[in-house]
């Protein structure tokens, strides 16, 4: 096993810096943007980049990288919703996010403004609705594109972070052990059962305030 995974590392690693951070960022921009962001696994992408990453000066490209796509891909939400408004939502590819998750954005922007931007990067389907609902505002881009930064900068962040680490672990711990490859895979799966439980404590939270709000509003 640990040959397998030598020759990945090595194959990621191998890839020219400037390609992998562009691919990288480029997976994220799309994983952001409306329509696309149910289909393009940019986390994935970005987790095994991170795994190339040779040292600090390397990581901090790769997070500039990750977190420009995710900047462009928002920013694209963002100007969708600003040009055509709630047209876009009945449009045919519009239905097929179902006008009920359309409702709980509108009502988590309107009720939360930049704070809801924030934390919409971290729930499924709302990461991709709430950049358009909030173009469709009265939002400022200034105030939108902040807390977008900073959402943006903690995942880019934790996420390169992980890789790096796990990657770091393999090569100067586990790589001496016959099965030092699951020191790396078990990391990873940490990182991401972790991610999973605290990306379903926030949903959990974000759909508590819009059920609230929801309830005021049919009253």
């Amino acid at each position: 096993m640990n040959e397998i995974l030598d020759w990945l590392l090595a194959g990621v690693s191998g890839i020219d810096p400037v390609w992998r951070n562009f691919f990288a960022g480029l997976a994220i921009m799309l994983e952001t943007s409306l329509f696309i962001g149910l289909i393009v696994p940019g986390d994935t992408v970005v987790l095994v980049a991170s795994t190339g990453v040779s040292d600090l000066p390397d990581f901090f490209w790769l997070v500039g990288a990750v977190l420009v796509g995710s900047m462009i891909g928002e920013t694209i939400g963002f100007s969708i919703g600003r040009l055509f408004g709630k047209r876009i939502r009945s449009s045919k590819l519009g239905q097929r996010f179902g006008e009920d998750n359309w409702a709980r954005a509108d009502i988590f922007v309107e009720k939360r403004g930049g704070p809801a931007v924030a934390i919409s990067r971290f729930l499924p389907v709302l990461h991709s609705l709430v950049p358009v609902v909030a173009g469709a505002t009265k939002m400022r881009y200034k105030t939108f594109i902040i807390w977008t930064f900073g959402a943006c900068l903690v995942w880019a962040s934790t996420y390169v972070g992980i890789g790096y680490i796990a990657k770091a672990s393999y090569e100067e711990v586990a790589s001496g052990f016959k099965f030092g490859a699951l020191v790396f895979v078990g990391i990873l799966a940490l990182f991401i059962f972790f991610i999973h439980l605290a990306k379903k404590k926030i949903s959990k939270v974000a759909d508590k305030m819009i059920d609230e709000e929801l309830q005021k509003t049919n009253k």
